[in-house]
């Protein structure tokens, strides 16, 4: 039934008018319509370690989070993330006045957005960029500035001439993703390090996405903004159990950063979700202590599913752009005869059975990469290698 009103304006908000349906929901749609592998929407077919999980039902059966938690998130979790940067990044935090759980990332990104931006503030952003990052922006009533990450030699590179340049009297603050999502590239101590003295230069705070920290491959390092000269007191960092322990459902991510940002983050999300994920903050916490051996076997059982996947794709007829970092590949569909990544996603499914997002979605600057297209590989083994079998339809 349509919703009737007295006058011509659209029901939905201008500032969301160009977003739409998600990119992921349509291919996912068009994965389950064909029966194809859906590589598309990056989240694991498989469930994190068994532990944990039941750490969660021990929660719930005990009681622990079943009513509304505390608003910064549960004790025990905010001191094992203080106590997980403290372990892996040597950056310590107070668990009381520096860590805020969120319901996952994603609201971590809006409410620090919310919070930190007002209308006429310019955002800069990298593109590609994860697409709540633009809706985000669009709701605090800012204006995003992308700069483009570009491919050179294998890999994509941050052209800080650019990143200089796209900094005016109205820019408020810089949006950082690494490891990156789409390309895989992982920021360098270099690049960090001019964006470190650029922010403190120009009195800039940033927000920094660092939910792939435990995926990095091939002897890359994850570098926390935060740990730069001059960056704690203006870095908000975000962090997710989803991406590190496979539990994407659960929703449980947080940021770390000095009392007064983590303070201005607080007043903006206790207005969204208020409280999300009792039970699971409990277990998260738990998680955040595994020892070593996992975080080293998860990154080397994803390093093994990149190499398969990219390989494949490889022999399949793309250009193939190796992710240092996240559970994402990125191709060139050029190589193949084509120029259209939309096109070329919408029509894989019938062509081989396969589901991949174009990464023209991501990109303000569409011509930018219009011919490049992400593949997820955080899947089982057995369905990587069904989806390579089936690509290799594409090299006749």
């Amino acid at each position: 039934m349509a919703v009737m009103t007295s006058s011509a304006r659209p029901l939905l908000n201008r500032s969301l008018a160009e977003f739409g349906t998600t990119i992921f929901a349509e291919m996912s749609a068009l994965a389950q319509r064909t029966g194809s592998v859906n590589l598309g929407q990056g989240f694991p077919d498989t469930d994190g370690p068994e532990a944990i999980r039941e750490a969660a039902v021990r929660a719930l059966r005990e009681g622990r989070g079943n009513q509304y938690p505390p608003g910064p998130g549960v004790p025990e979790l905010r001191a094992a993330v203080a106590a997980h940067q403290e372990r892996f990044y040597g950056l310590s935090y107070d668990p009381d006045h520096e860590v805020l759980v969120t319901a996952g990332a994603t609201e971590a990104i809006a409410a620090a957005l919310l919070a930190l931006v007002e209308p006429g503030d310019e955002v800069i952003a990298l593109e590609p960029y994860y697409d709540s990052y633009a809706a985000c922006v669009a709701m605090a009533g800012g204006t995003r500035v992308p700069v483009t990450l570009r491919p050179a030699e294998g890999r994509y590179v941050l052209d800080l001439d650019e990143l200089r340049a796209a900094v005016t009297p109205r820019t408020r603050l810089l949006l950082l993703n690494t490891p990156h999502n789409p390309t895989g590239t992982v920021l360098t101590r270099a690049e960090l390090t001019a964006v470190a003295e650029l922010a403190c230069e120009r009195d800039l705070l940033v927000i920094t996405d660092e939910v792939y920290e435990h995926l990095v491959f091939d002897g890359a390092e994850h570098i926390p903004l935060a740990s730069l000269p001059g960056m704690r007191e203006r870095t908000v960092t975000i962090g997710s159990a989803g991406k590190t322990f496979s539990f994407t459902g659960w929703k449980v991510g947080w940021v770390t950063a000095a009392p007064a940002l983590v303070a201005a983050v607080r007043s903006a999300k206790q207005f969204l979700t208020y409280v999300a994920s009792g039970p699971f903050q409990y277990a998260v916490a738990e998680a955040l202590r595994l020892p070593d051996a996992y975080f080293e076997a998860f990154r080397a059982d994803h390093q093994a599913k990149r190499d398969l996947l990219s390989d494949g794709l490889a022999a399949a007829g793309f250009a193939v752009f190796r992710p240092a970092g996240t559970y994402f590949v990125t191709t060139d569909v050029r190589p193949l005869g084509e120029r259209d990544g939309v096109a070329f996603c919408r029509s894989l499914p019938e062509r081989c059975g396969v589901v991949a997002i174009p990464n023209a979605v991501f990109y303000d600057h569409r011509d930018e990469g219009a011919p490049f297209v992400r593949f997820a590989f955080c899947k089982r083994t057995e369905v990587l290698e069904d989806a390579v079998g089936r690509l290799k339809a594409l090299a006749g």
